[in-house]
């Protein structure tokens, strides 16, 4: 309700004059492990996150706070119950101008390069400044912090860390993770369900699915040779039954002869005046 309301407000002023501003340039910006990470956060949320609700998820793109100040450009961001214009090329839709939208992002992430991006001094203010719900740095080589990984959440005071890695106002977690992205191993900040379960890349949903189609398809398999064997041992027992009851009538056909034999041997002794009782 607290953004509605901040929404109405910033709908009760007329839209501020934004052509002194520059939204993007050419500038080269990171190092290739950083742009990766970056791709891979936004990526995973955009491409498989479903929390039932509105979201934009972007890497690489200036937040606006202020018409009289410069953006801050994080590694990658998330805002909750917003939605990207359909006009993504006007100016004002170009990056994310925090009146357009309404509310500031819910998560920042930074990933430190270097010593000199001030993510644990400057930057940290100026989200919460901005009410950024959490604010992640994530410092694989340690440049600026002993953890690799510190999660701040916004309190009426500023910033604290957080003991876990839950953003419970969002739903979702954060963790460090060991593995392949992009042909790389590497030590990789993800994001995962409220579960702690990882949320996938499209091409790791992809892979996932592959894989179960293809167990399906094994099992399906499994199940047709298993109905297989069980028709051909069907078929054995049906074959085995049917010998059984030839044999069975062949040796009621032969009972029945020689029945027949000893009553007409029988007949011809009593014919010739013997009792076959006697013999």
């Amino acid at each position: 309700m607290q953004e509605i309301a901040l929404k109405e407000e910033y709908d009760d002023f007329p839209d501020p004059d934004i052509s002194h501003i520059i939204t993007e340039d050419d500038t080269p910006v990171d190092n290739i492990f950083s742009e990766k990470q970056q791709r891979l956060l936004a990526e995973s949320l955009n491409g498989s996150w479903g929390p039932g609700r509105p979201f934009v998820a972007a890497a690489n793109v200036g937040v606006f706070n202020k018409i009289s100040e410069p953006a801050v450009v994080p590694d990658m961001f998330m805002s909750l119950d917003v939605q990207l214009p359909e006009d993504i090329w006007e100016k004002r839709h170009r990056s994310y101008f925090i009146w357009e939208y309404g509310k500031a992002p819910d998560v920042v992430v930074e990933v430190v390069s270097n010593k000199q991006g001030g993510e644990s001094s400057e930057k940290l203010q100026k989200y919460a400044e901005m009410r950024v719900w959490y604010y992640i740095i994530y410092d694989p080589q340690k440049f600026i912090q002993k953890e690799a990984l510190r999660v701040y959440e916004l309190s009426a005071k500023g910033y604290i860390p957080k003991i876990d890695n839950h953003l419970s106002q969002v739903g979702l977690r954060v963790t460090l993770w060991k593995g392949v992205y992009e042909g790389r191993m590497d030590t990789w900040l993800r994001f995962c369900d409220n579960e702690g379960n990882l949320i996938p890349t499209g091409f790791e949903r992809a892979e996932s699915e592959r894989k179960k189609a293809e167990q399906a398809q094994k099992e399906a398999e499994s199940e047709r040779k298993k109905a297989d064997q069980a028709q051909k041992e069907a078929e054995s027992e049906r074959k085995k039954a049917e010998n059984a009851r030839q044999e069975a009538e062949s040796e009621r056909q032969k009972a029945k002869l020689t029945e027949e034999r000893e009553k007409k041997l029988a007949e011809k002794l009593r014919s010739l005046g013997i009792d076959i009782n006697n013999i």
